[in-house]
């Protein structure tokens, strides 16, 4: 399988952070966010790794080139990323969608075992990786289910019906990826798609009935979006960290 890393945006909720390094680079625990996912990507045997860069392009792809090892990453540029929101971004990718791909979300920041559930659940043409709290907010990316089925997502759902969150990260198998490309190459023929999310194509799928859901509820991950964000995944991925350690040292 193949991953596609969405990365061009620049984070400006993270400013001043964000002033001079796209947000994929913030560091956590010592590494990248990016490298958080490559190293998970690889542990799970994914070394196809296609990123789509904008902000920072040649300080991202020349972090990149440090830490390929077997892995085959390789970069697209989103000439757009400053006045275009992230379905752009997949249209920039469109040409790597021929086959089964996982597409995450490069501000996602998540311990191994949801990456090795999401690969694991039912094969369906559209997976995507959910987690159930108690109450959502409004910048939640929201999720409406029919049982494993997705009914709907997005961030203005009404909440009395909302059971669920998607976590920034997908699969595409079977005919998903044709479906999506078709949906890429339709909705760019409307300008309003230039400022609209990728789940938005996801959520107008989800009504032909081939969008269903896996949860990863108890398993560890962040969104960073903001200051706060980044000090909550600091937090969560210290205790990952420490973690590997006591299994490195139990073995």
């Amino acid at each position: 399988m193949k991953a596609i890393i969405l990365s061009a945006g620049q984070g400006r909720r993270l400013l001043p952070l964000t002033e001079r390094i796209p947000k994929c680079l913030l560091t956590v625990q010592g590494q990248s966010l990016i490298r958080w996912q490559i190293d998970a990507l690889t542990r799970c045997g994914i070394e196809d790794i296609v990123v789509v860069v904008g902000f920072g392009a040649d300080q991202l792809e020349s972090r990149l080139a440090e830490f390929a090892g077997s892995q085959r990453i390789r970069t697209l540029y989103n000439p757009f990323y400053a006045s275009t929101d992230n379905l752009v971004s997949c249209w920039v990718a469109r040409a790597e969608m021929q086959e089964e791909f996982l597409l995450l979300n490069g501000d996602t920041l998540f311990e191994m075992p949801v990456l090795e559930r999401l690969l694991a659940a039912p094969l369906h043409p559209v997976t995507l990786a959910i987690d159930c709290k108690d109450r959502y907010d409004d910048d939640d990316m929201k999720v409406i289910r029919d049982g494993g089925r997705l009914v709907h997502v997005g961030k203005k759902l009404p909440l009395d019906r909302v059971d669920a969150e998607s976590i920034g990260m997908m699969t595409f198998r079977g005919n998903g990826p044709r479906l999506f490309r078709e949906s890429l190459e339709r909705a760019l023929r409307n300008p309003q798609a230039l400022k609209q999310w990728y789940l938005s194509l996801i959520d107008d799928l989800a009504n032909s009935g081939v969008v269903w859901t896996q949860s990863i509820e108890g398993l560890g991950w962040a969104e960073v979006d903001c200051p706060a964000d980044l000090e909550r995944a600091s937090r969560q991925a210290a205790g990952w960290v420490d973690a590997n350690q006591s299994r490195s040292a139990c073995a």
